[in-house]
């Protein structure tokens, strides 16, 4: 039973993906607790997503590492593009350094968009709490823009009226707003989806809703056991 169950999840992860390119990839991590090497650590359990040419979503992989770096990632990308796996055009994820490091080191031509979520609280951090509210409305703004021009004139709107009282936080905006923006570049997809990691941070809770009744696993193939099989079915939903 288990011995064909270990099969299943092993040709989930390693299935060739020659049949479609994959032109947009959403990438995250989450962590949970395993035993390793006689030890609880907390893992990184790297995710990827995309969409194909037909418009098919798919969750591409699932590895378990000991941390989430640059190298991590690049092991993450290499195994990808070894099971078939194009140049996307596309990725969303957060600003962790060594993820967008990966991702130009592996995929060389792709358009990195960081997403505009984690990106905002970054940003509103910064902000006094009487001045929040009406902040916020403001960042928001930009991400409304239609094109990027009005983008670009909303942030510089913004950088006027808070740059003395804010500077850390409009500091923030100036420096990160372009590969926030990214999106803009690909009027053919839907702005809501690839602005930002959403969809994907919705299947991190779907996952951690089934692990947390575990608590810690006795190993990081137990976890897969477990994780991947939701996933078949998930992708299957979708």
């Amino acid at each position: 039973m288990t011995r064909g169950l270990n099969e299943q999840v092993e040709e989930f992860r390693n299935r060739p993906l020659t049949a479609a390119s994959y032109p947009v990839l959403w990438v995250d991590a989450i962590y949970e607790k395993a035993r390793y090497a006689g030890r609880v650590v907390s893992m990184a359990i790297l995710l990827v997503c995309g969409v194909n040419n037909e418009g098919n979503r798919e969750v591409l992989a699932i590895e378990p590492m000991l941390e989430e770096s640059q190298e991590s990632y690049k092991q993450l990308f290499e195994k990808l593009k070894k099971r078939g796996l194009s140049n996307p055009k596309l990725i969303i994820s957060d600003a962790h350094k060594g993820l967008v490091a990966a991702i130009t080191s592996c995929f060389p031509g792709t358009s990195w968009q960081r997403c505009k979520v984690h990106f905002m609280r970054n940003i509103l951090i910064h902000v006094p709490h009487k001045d929040k509210e009406r902040f916020a409305g403001q960042l928001k703004g930009i991400w409304q823009a239609s094109d990027l021009t009005i983008a670009r004139q909303r942030a510089k709107e913004l950088g006027d009226e808070y740059g003395d009282k804010c500077p850390k936080a409009i500091n923030i905006l100036e420096d990160g707003l372009e590969d926030a923006l990214t999106y803009l570049s690909f009027p053919q997809l839907d702005s809501r989806k690839v602005s930002s990691k959403n969809m994907l941070e919705r299947l991190n809770r779907e996952i951690q809703r089934r692990t947390k009744v575990v608590g810690i696993f006795p190993s990081s193939e137990s976890y897969l056991r477990l994780v991947t099989m939701y996933l078949i079915e998930y992708s299957e939903d979708w």
